[in-house]
């Protein structure tokens, strides 16, 4: 048998690391064992390479077969009717766009729909159909604010896909200490408590909180002393629900915590219940600083804002340092008053209604802090009637009412409000002072809007149509109405669908455009009402 020379290009020998080791130097400063430098030498490198990669592939020993997965748990929830699941791969298929702000033409925006089709197919018990639940967990990868919709729709079978992508492991995270995912045993509870994850272990005290507001409670004090003050005011913040008067001793000792953060935000839950001794200490101080004067031939409020912030005040929670240009004294003034148990004006008033405290004048310039300190307030304690004071009716000539200072202060003020109520006063809002200024009112508004609110809307926008004015100023109305307004209404906007006659006052194009507009508020309710129709059980 004749044997080629190596010079040849025959491949030559050696061993994977010494073929990997020519490939890093090159074969012009270091050669193959057996082969001479020249024009051949890559070429024999390459086919060194091929021939044990073949030799290593063939004397690969069978590896021991893994254990199958188990398979997912059953979902028992009735199976999406075909036509909702269809519609469910069309909004999935789907891909973010620039949402309501200037968007032209008519077609409706389906990235907006999902969350209320997820909305629907939850409160109406489908279970989620096998072949869209990649696409589903890859919606909810990208958008924080649909997860717990789509991991509740998506159910036991999108935790089992999530435990073999990693992609998806923030189903496991958020979903572990769900209602559908609490363990069941007392001691595995505890096992995850001790040995979770950070983002485990809030899920889980808020589910367990949820359920049992004293083993929440009992979870946090066993391990209180040993975990970090940002840890702690996470897990601090999660007793806001069911928080009650038992929370109260652990939070009175959350007061000495040495993290400031913490200790202000245990001095607000106390401040939340009345009937705290926290709530009891505000109420002195906060009291000691405003009372009414019957001098004059008036009563007026008069305020007398504390003069130091001692460290009494401090342990309550009180911020010493105000922010930048920001006065000492109403900044403290505003933090008691806040505080304060709203039923202590009543006795320290003159046994005045809320309505009759915000309509008394205030001396020397106090009107604003005092007022704004109280719709804190309010919105701390959740108490409507103050709420209702604060507000004033919607039709007062000051858009501001006689208290909120902001139209974040109204909003908040609104939320307290059922959703009947609310909806009445921000239609009343509208009738009187347009929507220029109602945009982040009827954003606390239930959905669909009641009829009242969703007319008030509709009227408005027909007006300033009428008007001529800038359409896009009002595309974010457009955007929420596309969303919000009840399906019902689709019938009495199709007059409004046709381009209007210009006139010397119209913006140029803006004709168009606001047919354009209200086509694809027509069509996206009637989207709506047709995704509601496939999501009804037979």
């Amino acid at each position: 048998m004749t044997t080629t020379p190596a010079s040849a290009g025959t491949p030559v020998g050696g061993s994977w690391e010494e073929l990997v080791t020519v490939a890093l130097l090159g074969t012009e400063r270091r050669a193959l064992p057996g082969q001479l430098p020249g024009r051949q030498a890559p070429v024999a490198l390459l086919d060194a390479a091929a021939v044990e990669t073949v030799r290593r592939r063939a004397g690969v020993r069978p590896a021991r077969a893994a254990a199958r997965p188990e398979p997912a748990a059953p979902d028992p929830r009735t199976p999406l009717p075909p036509a909702a699941a269809r519609r469910l791969s069309t909004l999935l298929a789907d891909r973010p766009g620039t949402g309501g702000g200037g968007r032209r033409g008519a077609a409706p925006d389906l990235v907006e729909l999902l969350p209320q089709w997820l909305a629907l197919a939850n409160a109406r018990g489908f279970a989620a159909p096998p072949g869209a639940l990649p696409a589903l967990l890859d919606a909810a990868r990208g958008r924080t604010d649909l997860r717990p919709a789509a991991l509740a729709f998506a159910g036991p079978r999108a935790l089992w896909l999530a435990g073999l992508n990693p992609e998806w492991r923030f189903a496991l995270r958020t979903s572990s200490g769900g209602a559908t995912t609490l363990p069941e045993a007392a001691d595995e509870i505890q096992r995850l408590w001790q040995e979770g994850l950070f983002a485990e272990r809030v899920a889980l005290l808020a589910a367990v909180r949820a359920k049992d507001p004293a083993a929440g409670r009992a979870l946090l004090v066993a391990t209180w002393a040993t975990e970090r003050a940002e840890d702690r005011l996470m897990f601090l913040d999660s007793l806001r629900s069911g928080l009650c008067a038992e929370d109260e001793a652990f939070l009175e000792g959350a007061l000495a915590d040495r993290s400031r953060n913490v200790r202000a935000t245990a001095a607000e839950l106390l401040s939340a219940l009345p009937g705290s001794a926290l709530a009891a200490r505000m109420a002195d101080r906060a009291a000691s600083c405003v009372a009414v004067d019957h001098t004059g031939e008036t009563p007026v409020i008069t305020v007398e804002a504390p003069h130091e912030c001692d460290a009494a005040m401090e342990r309550d929670g009180v911020a010493p340092k105000p922010p930048a240009r920001r006065g000492e004294r109403s900044w403290w003034l505003g933090q008691l008053v806040e505080a304060a148990p709203l039923s202590v004006w009543v006795d320290r008033l003159g046994g005045r209604s809320p309505e009759e405290v915000v309509a008394l004048p205030v001396a020397d310039g106090w009107q604003g802090e005092l007022h704004a300190a109280w719709c804190r307030a309010a919105v701390r304690q959740r108490d409507p009637a103050w709420s209702r004071a604060l507000l004033g009716p919607p039709s007062a000539p000051e858009a501001g009412g006689p208290g909120a200072v902001s139209l974040a202060e109204r909003s908040k003020l609104l939320a307290t409000l059922g959703a009947g109520e609310r909806a009445d006063w921000v239609a009343g809002f509208i009738g009187t002072h347009g929507l220029s200024e109602a945009f982040q009112l009827l954003g606390v508004c239930a959905v669909p809007w009641a009829g009242g609110l969703g007319r008030a809307v509709v009227d408005a926008l027909d007006i300033a149509r009428d008007a001529g004015s800038f359409p896009w100023s009002f595309s974010g109305v457009m955007g929420l109405a596309e969303r919000c307004l009840d399906p019902a209404e689709a019938g009495r906007l199709e007059g409004l669908t046709s381009v209007p006659d210009e006139s010397e006052h119209t913006a140029p194009g803006s004709g168009d455009y606001w047919a354009e507009a209200f086509q694809r508020l027509v069509t996206t309710l009637r989207l709506r009402a047709t995704m509601s129709a496939e999501l009804t059980p037979p």
